[in-house]
């Protein structure tokens, strides 16, 4: 199977280096901003050698059609010169996945992007393509499937796949769009931590509560914080840790 060259975007040969370059945000859009305007600087470098962006438009938010989605994020990523084509544009949707320069996969419901990958057979595909270098963006859902498994989402269980599996081309789960108790808030419903906390219950694996306005990088086997604010990581039986930006989270891989 041909590969991607760790130094372009284009398919390389048997000298080819492997290794992972991806970025993973909580969010698409910070309070205040447009979609995806925090990020473009550092999507421009990530996509520098790519003129065009495979988008998979599966987790559809608010049911927003994958026609309506792919052009939102085609009009934004024409503000940094790329083009852009929708996975729901091709008939084999595997090799789409094994050419594509780079990949992004957006935000939106959880369960429903997890369903339709493993019923269009494409998320060990999405893997092998990561895990050989293929630059990839993922905000929200498209950044739970990152993980070891998707059941750390946030979102309601709309439809039913067949896997909580996911990627795991991080060696641990996120929870996006993770918010702190507010003290100020008559809510007395469970918290983030209180639901990250059950789920530690029957799971050993290391979860990061990644805020709005952050994102992971990923280069190879190197996880570096990054963006403004902490992430706040879970880990079984143990108080939750704030995590400073800059930190490099490599380490989760060993536990």
């Amino acid at each position: 199977m041909l590969i991607k060259s760790s130094k372009s975007c284009t398919f390389g040969g048997e000298s080819a280096k492997t290794m992972k370059k991806l970025i993973i945000a909580s969010t698409s859009t910070v309070h205040g901003g447009k979609y995806l305007d925090y990020l473009l600087p550092t999507l421009a470098q990530h996509f520098e050698a790519c003129d065009e962006i495979l988008f998979i438009p599966y987790a559809r938010p608010g049911g927003i059609s994958h026609e309506a989605y792919t052009g939102k994020v085609r009009e934004v990523f024409s503000t940094i010169n790329k083009s852009v084509k929708g996975l729901h544009e091709y008939q084999n949707p595997a090799e789409a996945i094994r050419k594509a320069q780079g990949i992004f996969t957006g935000g939106g419901n959880t369960f429903l992007l997890v369903k339709q990958l493993y019923d269009n057979e494409v998320m060990s595909v999405l893997a092998e393509a990561l895990n050989h270098g293929t630059p990839y963006l993922g905000t929200s859902a498209g950044s739970n499937i990152t993980g070891i498994s998707m059941q750390t989402t946030n979102d309601m269980p709309i439809v039913y796949p067949p896997s909580f599996a996911t990627l795991g081309v991080i060696p641990f789960n996120l929870n996006p769009h993770y918010l702190d108790p507010d003290a100020n808030s008559t809510h007395m419903g469970e918290t983030r931590e209180t639901r990250i906390k059950e789920f530690h219950a029957f799971n050993t694996i290391p979860v990061l509560g990644l805020r709005e306005g952050s994102w992971l990088e990923v280069n190879n086997h190197t996880i570096v914080l990054k963006g403004p604010l902490t992430a706040r990581l879970f880990l079984p039986n143990k108080e939750a840790e704030e995590l400073n930006t800059e930190t490099d989270l490599t380490f989760l891989g060993k536990l």
